[in-house]
């Protein structure tokens, strides 16, 4: 005898949660049958949809989510979103609504270790939620049943309570995520995943951010930078001045010179591109504080990698073109190899600094999608366009009614 089957929607924001999308489509069926009810073909269905523009209310995208089902015909729909929401001034990591049977996951509440695994568990954590029920009975009943399963996906799978978004890592333990059961006033909420405090869950909010931009996907964006930055650099390495001003700098003065131009190539990405956010009637400030903060930081991962690929590239024209013997003539006191290394860095570091000052940063789109306001800018813009499509079918149908309508009449 067939069995009957059961359809879950996967909907994701484009960009990072797409992928995570796209790896989950093919292994969730098997793990659903085990970890929620085998009675039943899971029939996984896979879509990218930014369902909402710049929002921290967890309901509007849980409505948004509702619709998306109800168009689809799906009986279970899971929303990944990169949006940090928040109930009052802490992170929701994950909700769910039993009676809609909707969920949803907010990746940057995840932080930024092993992605996949811990949304896979989130996932089969909350449609067994929605499947059995949040109550205490409904739990005992759900863990009863997992325990009771041989060790199939052992590997795969350690969250094992029936109580649990994920199972437990290395984070977890300083950044508990608790569930809660919100009070009646809440109906639409049956259950939710949060962090208790407010510091760990702002530091697992942030990293996770910072994991959704991609510091490493905007890298081929700073190829045209490093090129100038390169070539200056290469040639100020004939000319004994950058000899003698590494041999008499201290390691604080370099660190100090490192710091400098890193956080001049970030102000000068943040300026030239406009990535800074103002004030906003319409945007809470904390939110356009956490928004500025994650750009930042994403920033400064990035040039810090530009930063120490200058330098081995440094390292190795120091090597090629400034022989131990003329570095020996120009130089007081033991000069040996380690010198080489102090006029790389100190090379990295002017380099950087004149390659923030005079040049500009190709495929510019890279750089703006690798940040959460232009991220929104977008979302209304592909609402809007969608908006406008469903107008323009609208008076298009109107048009044809109307002239059936006079048709009949003559």
């Amino acid at each position: 005898m067939s069995k009957s089957t059961k359809k879950i929607g996967l909907i994701t924001a484009p960009g990072y949660p797409k992928e995570l999308g796209e790896k989950l489509n093919n292994q969730l069926p098997d793990l659903l049958s085990y970890y929620v009810e085998d009675r039943y073909d899971w029939d996984v269905k896979y879509m990218v949809d930014p369902l909402t523009g710049a929002t921290e209310e967890s309901s509007e995208v849980l409505r948004a989510t509702l619709e998306k089902k109800s168009e689809e015909g799906w009986d279970f729909a899971v929303c990944m979103t990169d949006l940090p929401l928040f109930k009052g001034k802490r992170p929701i990591i994950a909700e769910a609504y039993e009676e809609g049977n909707v969920a949803l996951i907010s990746l940057p509440g995840l932080g930024s270790t092993p992605m996949f695994k811990r949304v896979r568990e989130s996932i089969l954590q909350l449609v067994n939620e929605m499947y059995y029920g949040s109550s205490e009975k409904d739990r005992k009943q759900a863990e009863e049943r997992i325990q009771s399963k041989d060790n199939k996906h052992e590997d795969e799978l350690k969250n094992k309570s029936s109580k649990r978004l994920i199972g437990k890592r290395g984070v977890d333990i300083l950044s508990r995520i608790q569930r809660e059961t919100p009070d009646d006033d809440e109906s639409n909420i049956d259950v939710r995943f949060t962090v208790k405090s407010q510091i760990s869950g702002a530091l697992r909010l942030l990293s996770g951010m910072v994991r959704a931009n991609r510091p490493w996907a905007m890298f081929p964006a700073f190829m045209k930078v490093i090129i100038i930055a390169f070539t200056t650099g290469a040639y100020a390495l004939v000319f004994p001045t950058l000899w003698m001003l590494s041999d008499n700098y201290g390691v604080w003065r370099m660190f100090m010179l490192s710091i400098l131009s890193i956080l001049a190539m970030v102000g000068w990405i943040i300026l030239a591109h406009k990535l800074w956010e103002k004030p906003n009637e319409n945007r809470a400030d904390y939110l356009r504080k956490l928004y500025n903060t994650a750009t930042i930081l994403t920033l400064l991962v990035t040039v810090t990698l530009y930063y120490f690929l200058l330098f081995l590239l440094f390292s190795v024209a120091v090597i090629a073109i400034i022989p131990m013997g003329m570095l020996e003539s120009q130089l007081s006191g033991d000069v040996g190899y380690i010198n080489y290394f102090y006029i790389a860095w100190t090379a990295t570091s002017v380099s950087t600094i004149i390659g923030a000052l005079g040049s500009a940063l190709e495929k510019e789109e890279v750089v703006l999608s690798s940040t959460y306001g232009y991220r929104q800018q977008q979302r209304y813009k592909q609402m809007k366009e969608v908006e406008e499509e469903e107008r323009n079918k609208q008076g298009n149908n109107g048009d044809r009614e109307g002239t059936q309508i006079l048709e009949k009449i003559k």
